[in-house]
């Protein structure tokens, strides 16, 4: 009776009816019902604001406890070697970041962003070293390319062997970080020259890690959609895609962002299953992990979302290791906030999407070996490749300074080691 009586005075809220019959038959029941009526509006006003929050992507395993910092385990026989020492009185740098590794012809080559000035301005350069006893001792600081247009820069970005030959895929910029993109360079073996294939990524495209080779026949690389940077705005985690081996062109997708996601710079990692492929990136408002899910070889996408994995701002490394495992290598520990230290690598259970064990690589001290050591480091922008029994990981290491001042680090982690660890 009292539905029919809501619909016939225009659709109001059923309780308000409630109020107005009540009032005619007792008006000590309206009272109460009144109090009770207000709590509830209150209430309902208020949901939009949780309600529609998307639920934690799963990323980390469910009734698998996470480990604080200092109480996790670290891998043992790791070797450690320096790629590149800061040091600004002999050679005049000082911004170095964005570590970049890969194995061709027996070398192994490390490019990283360097900058004589400030970080991010025109004064940036792209160079790398050639290591030709497993990153022990490095070779000469040489060049992908310092520019050469006016107003033009180009940084850190990664490497990727395909068919006998060396690429390199370069994040640039015109003046303080407008007009991002990404450029592509060929090593002639011959020369030992980069041969120069320009623009292959518009639109903010930044690569953050190499290519991965998908079932489809083409190649994705992941990055994110960059621009003049703030920790207030959203810029999009986002990847290439090629036209098959043609490694000159590529399809920019950019991976859209859930609506509780604030202030992101979506740098970002992938690993890839089947057609499946899962997006892992940086958040900048929370120390979290933001992950994505593609089921049609990266062309649409799931939102960015908050996972259930803690993860400190700063860009991952992901991949699949030679035994299906997955892992992740960032700043992965329980309660540990935006502190850059230590480096962890996650890792699931073989041919699992979601981690449950994380282990250190290493420690801010580390006294006795190779490498900066202080009481609190940054040990950051890793970068990751499997080769010969090895897992290879590139990182930038502050040595207690600021502003991106690094030194550039390797280790070399036994896959064996991996699979021990407990």
């Amino acid at each position: 009776m009292w539905l029919a009586k809501t619909e016939k005075e225009g659709g109001l809220p059923s309780t308000v009816i409630l109020i107005n019959t009540v009032r005619k038959k007792n008006n000590y029941m309206f009272q109460t019902t009144h109090i009770l009526v207000i709590a509830l509006l209150s209430i309902f006003s208020i949901m939009p604001s949780w309600a529609n929050d998307p639920a934690p992507f799963p990323i980390w395993k469910s009734g698998v406890a996470l480990a604080k910092a200092e109480e996790l385990p670290e891998i043992r026989n790791v070797d450690f070697h320096v790629i590149k020492k800061w040091d600004k009185k002999s050679d005049g740098y000082t911004f170095l970041h964005g570590v970049a590794l890969e194995q061709h012809k027996g070398k192994l080559y490390a490019s990283f962003g360097h900058n004589k000035g400030a970080e991010n301005t025109v004064s940036e350069e792209a160079q790398y070293r050639v290591s030709e006893d497993g990153g022990r001792t490095w070779g000469a600081l040489k060049v992908i390319d310092a520019g050469g247009e006016p107003d033009l820069a180009v940084s850190h970005g990664v490497f990727l062997v395909h068919q006998g030959a060396l690429w390199a895929f370069q994040g640039a910029y015109y003046g303080k970080m407008k007009r991002i993109h990404t450029r592509a360079y060929r090593l002639n073996q011959k020369t030992g020259k980069w041969e120069k294939h320009g623009v292959v990524v518009k639109d903010g495209f930044w690569p953050m890690n190499q290519p991965e080779k998908m079932a489809d026949g083409n190649w994705i690389m992941p990055g994110l959609a960059a621009g003049p940077y703030s920790n207030k705005g959203i810029f999009h985690a986002a990847v290439a895609i090629s036209h098959g081996n043609n490694l000159t062109k590529w399809d920019f997708v950019k991976i859209p962002v859930a609506k509780n996601v604030k202030a992101m710079w979506g740098e970002s990692a992938i690993f890839v299953d089947g057609k499946t492929i899962f997006n892992i990136a940086r958040y900048g408002a929370s120390p979290m992990a933001l992950v994505a899910k593609s089921e049609d070889f990266g062309r649409n996408w799931s939102p960015s979302t908050v996972s259930n994995l803690p993860m400190t701002t700063s860009k991952p490394a992901a991949g699949v290791l030679s035994t299906g495992q997955r892992y992740l290598v960032c700043t992965t520990a329980k309660g540990n906030g935006g502190k850059r230290t230590p480096l962890t690598i996650a890792l699931s259970e073989p041919n699992e999407n979601r981690f449950s064990k994380i282990f250190v690589i290493r420690r801010s001290r580390h006294d006795g070996k190779p490498g900066e050591s202080a009481d609190r480091l940054s040990l950051s922008y890793p970068y990751a490749m499997e080769h010969d029994g090895n897992l290879y990981v590139g990182y930038s290491n502050n040595g207690g300074r600021h502003g991106n001042l690094n030194s550039a680090e390797l280790a070399v982690i036994p896959i064996k080691s991996l699979m021990k660890s407990k």
